[in-house]
């Protein structure tokens, strides 16, 4: 049974079609998994779904967001490799159009996201380590001991597939 949608999640376009509509919900369901905020998903779903690059401004006056929102926006997803500029022939504004290549999208999101908050779980976990070790209840201590084991064994095999994973992708 697919989740129950609370009312905020779902937001209307009025200058957009149902099918725009509908894919930027999909890009801010994507993201919302992803942690990302809502204006992420809605600045790519409709670049993604756009046939022409769009200024920031197309941006701000289509989805009904702030101009500091959609600039927050777009350089996030400039950041991950998700957009990119793009400069068109006798206009000095600034377009932007969605990259579709799953390899940017996952290594960018990887090498940002997830590699910095692998490297501080690193610091964390030695320093749990060092907690569980001082515990005063022999049974506790054991307990503790083991989780903290196993949090080093998954750090220590996502430190493994990350770069594996992105290998693949090509990135």
């Amino acid at each position: 049974m697919p989740p129950v949608r609370e009312e905020e999640d779902i937001r209307e376009f009025p200058s957009l079609g149902p099918l725009e509509a509908q894919v930027i919900q999909v890009f801010v369901d994507g993201g919302k998994v992803l942690g990302l905020p809502r204006s992420i998903g809605e600045i790519y779903g409709l670049l993604f779904i756009s046939p022409e690059p769009l200024s920031l401004d197309d941006l701000v006056e289509r989805l009904g967001i702030s101009k500091g929102s959609a600039s927050q926006g777009l350089r996030a997803l400039k950041t991950l490799g998700a957009v990119r500029e793009i400069q068109l022939e006798g206009s000095r504004r600034c377009h932007y159009q969605a990259d579709t290549e799953l390899k940017r999208l996952v290594g960018g999101f990887i090498r940002e996201q997830v590699s910095p908050h692998l490297e501080s779980g690193q610091t964390k976990v030695a320093r749990l380590n060092e907690i569980a070790g001082n515990e005063t209840d022999p049974e506790m201590r054991v307990f503790f001991q083991s989780r903290v084991q196993q949090l080093e064994y998954w750090v220590g095999r996502a430190r493994i597939v990350l770069p594996l994973l992105q290998k693949v992708l090509g990135e």
